[in-house]
């Protein structure tokens, strides 16, 4: 993956989506979420837990971060035979190319099995169901950058970062001031005519 891939958005759940799937008398009820990190995936887990306490598994997967490149993925099988759970669920977020999010698939079952074919057919299915049920966003990329000016570069870029959904991180003040700053990704290109207009040196973070 190149460097402009790493920078682009990408799509992350908005809510939770949520579905039920049954089979052969097994009820399948899938939760998705946002979870930018494992802790926040055990709280949806906790959550799936909490909603469903007497179901036999709960079944789950999570990708952290970019999907074109997740800093955190796993799953769980959660007694289930193995390769049958975690692994349809953790292949559908995968399909979706969604990131920072949590799916838990609760099975309650009914008696019938289904056999490990069956198995990896249903987790998808309810994995799929809940995706299908969920809202998702564009996160937005962000780079950081530095400018270099005289001390009164200072109150305008504030109120030009204002208006471009930026912030300052830090000001160091010297002879010159130079400010770090945060900024969406789409608005690089107007920052950079910013920085001309007021003779201000600017510095991209890789």
């Amino acid at each position: 993956m190149n460097d402009k891939q790493a920078r682009a958005g990408y799509a992350v759940p908005v809510g939770v989506g949520l579905a039920e799937y049954e089979i052969k008398k097994s009820r399948f009820h899938a939760r998705a979420a946002l979870a930018g990190s494992r802790d926040q995936a055990l709280e949806v887990l906790q959550a799936a837990r909490q909603a469903w306490p007497d179901a036999r598994h709960h079944c789950w997967a999570y990708v952290i971060g970019n999907p074109r490149s997740p800093s955190a993925v796993a799953s769980s099988d959660d007694g289930e035979p193995g390769g049958t759970a975690g692994r349809p669920i953790l292949n559908v977020l995968q399909h979706k190319q969604v990131g920072d999010i949590m799916l838990v698939v609760s099975r309650y079952f009914g008696g019938v099995k289904l056999g490990a074919g069956g198995l990896v057919r249903a987790y998808s299915q309810a994995a799929q169901a809940a995706m299908e049920q969920l809202l998702l966003a564009q996160n937005q990329p962000q780079a950081r950058c530095q400018l270099q000016g005289s001390y009164a570069l200072e109150q305008p870029l504030r109120h030009w970062l204002q208006q471009h959904d930026g912030e300052v991180l830090e000001v160091d003040y010297s002879d010159v001031i130079l400010c770090r700053v945060l900024l969406p990704d789409q608005y690089l290109g107007e920052l950079q005519q910013f920085a001309r207009l007021h003779g201000a040196l600017l510095q991209i973070s890789a």
